[in-house]
C-alpha cells in the first residue's frame, strides 16, 4: 500500500493573465499566482498603478509584466491576447457596478455594466480559450463573479443580472471545452474591503445589512480570495469545471 500524494498547488511554468489587476481583488490574485510560481501578466485600463504593482512583485522576487487593456474593447482585447498568449491561466477581475433602485436604472448605466461584466468577460474568456485550443494546451479560466450571482441584493438588479449571466456562460463554456482539458470556473466573493467598496461601508444601514447576512460576522478581505484562486488555477482542482466557489462567509447558506 502507498499513500496518495496531494496534487500540486504549484504554478511553476505557467503563464497567467490577470485582468483588472491594478488594485483590490485583481491585484491580490496576481500576487497569489506569482507567489505560487506563475509568470503573471497584469492588465487594466490605466498603466500607472500597473507599473507600481509590477515593481512590487518584481522586488518580491516574482515574475511579472503588464500592459494596458480595456476588457470592454472587444476587438483590441482579442488582438492583445492573441499577440501575447497563449496563457495557461486567466483571472478576470475587471468589473463595474452602478447601484441604484431598479426603478431608477438608466439605459446608459445598464449598458455600461453589461458591456464590461458580461460581454467583456465573455469575449476575454473566449480569446484566452482560443489561444489554448490553437496551442493544444489545457488551461484554467477563472472569472471573478459574486455571491450576487446566486441571490438578489438591494439596489443591485443590474449587477446581479450580469453576475448571474457570468455563471451561466461559465457552465456552457466548461461543457464545450472540457474535452480539450480547458476548465472554466467562477469565484463568487461576498463584500470584499477594497477602495471601490468603501462607499458601501460608509452607509450604516448597509453595514447592518452586511452584518446580518454574513454568518462569520465580518466582511471579506482581498487575502480571502488568494488561496481559492491558486486552488482553481492549479492541478489541485483538476476535476473542477463549470462551477463556482462561494467565498461569502455563509451569506448564501440560508
Amino acid at each position: 500500500m502507498s499513500l496518495p500524494q496531494t496534487p500540486s498547488f504549484s504554478l511553476k511554468g505557467k503563464r497567467a493573465l490577470v485582468a483588472g489587476a491594478s488594485s483590490g481583488i485583481g491585484l491580490a490574485c496576481a500576487a497569489a499566482l506569482g507567489q505560487a510560481g506563475a509568470e503573471v501578466t497584469l492588465t487594466a485600463r490605466s498603466t500607472d498603478k500597473l507599473t507600481e504593482a509590477v515593481d512590487l512583485m518584481t522586488k518580491a522576487g516574482l515574475t511579472a509584466t503588464s500592459f494596458a487593456m480595456d476588457v470592454a474593447d472587444i476587438a483590441r482585447t482579442q488582438a492583445q491576447v492573441a499577440e501575447n498568449g497563449p496563457y495557461d491561466v486567466l483571472v478576470n477581475s475587471a468589473g463595474l457596478a452602478k447601484h441604484s433602485p431598479a426603478t431608477d436604472t438608466t439605459e446608459a448605466d445598464f449598458d455600461a455594466v453589461a458591456n464590461l461584466n458580461i460581454k467583456g468577460a465573455y469575449f476575454l474568456t473566449q480569446a484566452v480559450a482560443k489561444g489554448l485550443i490553437a496551442a493544444k494546451k489545457p488551461g484554467s479560466l477563472i472569472n471573478i463573479s459574486s455571491q450576487m450571482a446566486h441571490v438578489g441584493g438591494i439596489d443591485r438588479a443590474v449587477y446581479c443580472a450580469t453576475k448571474h449571466a457570468v455563471d451561466g456562460f461559465t457552465k456552457s463554456m466548461a461543457i464545450e471545452w472540457g474535452p480539450l482539458g480547458i476548465r472554466v470556473n467562477t469565484i463568487c466573493p461576498t463584500f470584499i474591503r477594497t477602495p471601490l467598496t468603501e462607499q458601501t461601508f460608509a452607509i450604516p444601514e448597509r453595514v447592518k445589512w452586511l452584518e446580518e447576512k454574513i454568518k462569520l460576522g465580518r466582511v471579506g478581505e482581498v487575502t480571502d480570495i488568494m488561496g481559492p484562486v491558486v486552488y482553481l488555477a492549479s492541478d489541485a482542482s483538476a476535476l473542477m469545471t463549470g462551477t463556482h466557489l462561494l467565498i461569502d462567509g455563509g451569506w448564501t447558506a440560508d
